[in-house]
């Protein structure tokens, strides 16, 4: 749990970046996850690689960290999802400088038509409750609520719909991996078939989980491992959704030694039996 350190603005940010190399998209006999930085992650099944809302270039923020590759740098990419519209996750530069390796872009159908409009990508669109396969990875789209946008005037010119959010709940190899997605809390989330990993957003902000709300879900699932994503990335001590620290997760919930502390571009293996 010492992959962090709290600097002097007050965030707590990782003490580094470790960079993807080509082994990290080959088959290496195991399940391996990343935290891509920011609200990204990898996951690599044997040799498939599905990437979640990777963020490698054009943030329009200044960083906390080193990415974890250039695009050019990718070999491949089997499965592209992407959770919602903010540019923090569909970052349309990476999607597109990404799409000559990629085979599949998910996305919900909002996002979806997006990315054809914006970025010439041709992407698959869906709804909570919609499952995908690729390879040996099923990946079920799950309901998450952050339409923060209807909250502002400038964002008033359409109607933001809650089903234009998700989550991704992955099944491999009999394991199963939990992105919850930006999200308030929902009931829905609070009756999940018990994950073995969380990817887990705790920012104390209105439109995110909430720190008390974050400990609910995580003693929901009290024996799922928690790697803690959306946190020590955006130079923005002023931004609560950016500033989370791990310290909260670790001093709040059951069973504080599963919390998991990667830094960007770190793997963390699951045991496959």
């Amino acid at each position: 749990m010492h992959n962090y350190y709290v600097n002097a603005k007050g965030q707590a940010q990782p003490t580094g970046t470790v960079k993807l190399t080509n082994r990290d998209f080959e088959n290496n006999n195991r399940i391996g996850i990343y935290w891509l930085g920011g609200g990204g992650a990898m996951i690599n099944s044997y040799g498939t690689i599905i990437m979640i809302d990777p963020l490698l270039e054009g943030f329009d923020m200044p960083l906390l960290i080193d990415m974890v590759a250039e695009p050019s740098d990718v070999t491949k990419v089997d499965g592209y999802f992407v959770s919602h519209v903010d540019n923090d996750h569909y970052s349309r530069q990476t999607l597109r400088n990404l799409a000559s390796v990629t085979k599949e872009v998910h996305a919900s159908h909002y996002v979806a038509s997006l990315m054809k409009e914006e970025c010439g990508v041709e992407a698959s669109g869906h709804t909570w409750g919609d499952e995908v396969t690729i390879n040996d990875v099923k990946v079920k789209f799950t309901p998450a609520d952050h339409n923060w946008q209807n909250d502002l005037d400038e964002f008033n010119y359409r109607v933001w719909n809650k089903e234009e959010y998700c989550g991704f709940y992955i099944t491999t190899h009999g394991k199963k991996i939990w992105y919850v997605g930006d999200s308030r809390l929902m009931e829905e989330q609070l009756h999940m078939e018990e994950p073995d990993v969380i990817l887990f957003d705790f920012a104390d902000n209105e439109y995110h989980i909430g720190l008390k709300n974050a400990y609910k879900l995580a003693n929901t699932y009290p024996n799922s491992k928690l790697i803690l994503i959306h946190w020590g990335t955006v130079d923005a001590p002023e931004m609560t959704p950016f500033n989370g620290n791990p310290d909260n997760v670790i001093n709040n919930v059951m069973n504080p030694e599963r919390v998991v502390i990667l830094r960007p571009g770190e793997e963390y293996n699951i045991s496959v039996e």
